[in-house]
């Protein structure tokens, strides 16, 4: 179908102005350009129902920036399936107007700082934001904070857990938030365990308002001195387990796992538990049953058959027996600890809570170990 003759000329005129990105207003039928002077728009006066007279001046602006008008669906469908986007095509993309376009170019590695102020102009969206967060060049950029103070804004809207974790982590990135903003969300966060996972993840050695260091940590730190500079391991995540930020994080991993509202927060949690304690299990996941992962941990510090690092150290602090043990345990935890007592992913709340008892209250007692009082 044809434009009407006006829309058609201002269309041109937008375009031959070379833009430097475009949005399309569909529900107002406005048609927007960024240029180095500030916002351009185009009111449109459609002939045909808006749907089709929007796919035509979507056809229209196409064949201006691809030289096709097909060319779109085609190029962008192919460019993200092979994970191929070029860098050269993500100035194309944010010319558009078309949202899946903006979303191809923000995921992509080579977008810079000025590509991702078009493309935030184009679309502030949520999700857009987070994928912008997740690219280290953004995040050291300008655009940075920026993106942050949206994402903390909207996060009370999230509704997936997944998506809430994944949005604190993201922004709790350095140089993202200052302290005020920090300390704020850590206090929200007392009621929203999947933001808790986000702190873990991001700060698992400064989170806020850290407690005490165990009250063994100061004289393990001189008897292990010797262990720890020689690169030992074991030593050096005992250590660390027992000083101040790492009673802070076990603090806090129990807190999620003591009312977790679902199993994606069960599961990043053990994820969690898992990457703090690898150096236990340079091995990677097991993925097998507690049972299992409980069993090997006890034939763990067998002096026959325990690694040199975990012989030594019980060698010159054998009262730490029983820590090594619930290290070697944590370290183990994920899905398949899960799987065998809860196979329904979609069990959710109280029911959830019930099921996975005999998983979560031996966890927690292995955290608790690691948490006692010195004797």
């Amino acid at each position: 179908m044809e434009l009407a003759s006006e829309d058609n000329f201002r269309l041109n005129v937008l375009l031959a102005n070379k833009p430097k990105a475009i949005r399309i207003d569909e529900s107002k039928l406005i048609v927007y350009g960024l240029s180095e002077k500030g916002e351009a728009k185009v009111e449109l006066n459609p002939t045909a129902r808006p749907e089709q007279y929007l796919r035509a001046v979507k056809e229209l602006i196409s064949g201006h920036i691809l030289g096709s008008p097909g060319g779109y669906p085609v190029y962008l469908k192919r460019w993200t399936r092979m994970g191929q986007m070029r860098d050269e095509s993500l100035e194309q993309l944010l010319m558009l107007g078309e949202p899946e376009a903006v979303v191809a170019a923000v995921g992509s590695p080579g977008l810079t700082e000025e590509l991702a102020r078009r493309a935030w102009w184009a679309m502030e969206d949520a999700d857009n934001a987070r994928r912008m967060l997740h690219n280290p060049n953004i995040v050291a950029s300008a655009m940075g904070p920026v993106l942050a103070e949206y994402v903390l804004d909207y996060l009370p809207f999230e509704t997936e857990t997944d998506q809430q974790t994944d949005s604190v982590r993201l922004i709790l990135q350095p140089g993202l938030l200052d302290s005020a903003k920090i300390e704020d969300l850590w206090s929200k966060s007392g009621r929203k365990q999947a933001y808790l996972v986000g702190f873990l993840q991001a700060l698992p050695d400064d989170l806020p308002q850290p407690v005490a260091p165990r009250g063994d940590h100061v004289a393990l730190a001189e008897r292990l001195a010797p262990l720890h500079a020689a690169g030992n391991a074991a030593a050096g995540l005992l250590l660390r387990v027992t000083s101040a930020p790492g009673q802070t994080y076990l603090k806090t991993l129990s807190a999620v796992l003591d009312k977790p509202p679902n199993q994606d927060v069960v599961t990043a949690a053990f994820d969690c538990l898992r990457d703090y304690f690898g150096a236990l299990r340079t091995q990677g996941d097991p993925k097998r049953p507690l049972a299992d992962i409980t069993a090997e941990a006890s034939a763990f510090t067998d002096p026959k058959a325990a690694p040199a690092s975990v012989h030594e150290l019980l060698a010159r602090c054998p009262e730490v027996h029983a820590d090594i043990i619930a290290m070697r345990i944590l370290s183990g935890v994920g899905y398949g600890v899960i799987r065998p007592v809860l196979s329904d992913p979609t069990t959710l709340g109280s029911l959830m809570r019930r099921k996975l008892k005999p998983i979560l209250d031996p966890v927690q007692a292995q955290l608790a170990q690691l948490r006692r009082p010195a004797a």
